[in-house]
């Protein structure tokens, strides 16, 4: 059966689609020794592929990892400001894999990872419903009708949120822990807000992704998700 290139790639774990389709445009990706210059060309999956001189490698059982992400680490595989990354850091027992979206560099908790770059892709995309839930420390004066406000969705600088729910779990002085959950997760998010309400944030930690839990997981630590809850959880929605 053919797949197009751009997608080969990105089940290959080698990078998502979107990244895959730069790398041809690029001119970076060869075929049987032939510079590939369509996203749209097709592959049987058993040619010799190699983007950057490096062969792709061969396309395996779709994976997925939980991982708890610690703060200080980027979520990139290579970083232009040389600064330590979450792949630096993995188990050098895994497989080569790709973010399912990204936790900033102060951010931390819950990070999903897995081999499949198409799976990565669609498991970013906010249509599927999937609340990612945070607990968040921030310093300043909390207003419930601030909060209540992003229940509505809000306009911040040009660019408007979805509905954000966002309810107070303690307070100690003019710190505060908020538990925020939300569908999005636009580019610092929950910062963002946060700051429009008149808040600042201290620590963010994300505690869930979909269906899947940080739980016990130690910072550092990889926890890959059993075949049969992976079916179970996307076999009905997504090509795994």
């Amino acid at each position: 059966m053919t797949m197009r290139i751009a997608k080969l790639m990105a089940r290959s774990g080698a990078c998502s689609r979107r990244e895959a389709e730069k790398l041809i445009k690029q001119g970076r990706v060869i075929v049987n020794g032939e510079v590939v210059v369509s996203p749209a060309f097709n592959v049987e999956g058993d040619e010799k592929i190699t983007i950057d001189g490096e062969r792709l490698s061969r396309v395996e059982q779709t994976r997925l990892w939980l991982y708890h992400k610690p703060a200080g680490l980027v979520t990139s595989h290579k970083d232009e400001k040389g600064r330590a990354t979450v792949f630096d850091h993995l188990p050098a027992s895994l497989p080569r894999v790709i973010s399912v979206g990204r936790l900033d560099l102060n951010s931390e908790g819950l990070l999903l990872l897995t081999n499949n770059g198409a799976l990565s892709r669609k498991l970013e995309l906010p249509e599927n419903g999937w609340s990612r839930r945070y607990k968040v420390r921030v310093y300043g004066n909390v207003r419930s009708d601030k909060l209540a406000d992003l229940q509505k969705g809000v306009v911040v600088d040009g660019v408007s949120y979805g509905p954000v729910k966002a309810e107070i779990e303690s307070r100690q002085g003019a710190n505060s822990w908020l538990s925020v959950t939300l569908t999005e997760g636009k580019n610092r998010e929950i910062r963002k807000l946060m700051k429009f309400t008149g808040l600042e944030v201290s620590r963010l930690i994300r505690l869930s992704y979909g269906p899947f839990q940080l739980g016990r997981l130690k910072k550092g630590e990889v926890k890959e998700v059993p075949q049969k809850v992976l079916k179970e959880q996307l076999g009905s929605k997504f090509e795994l």
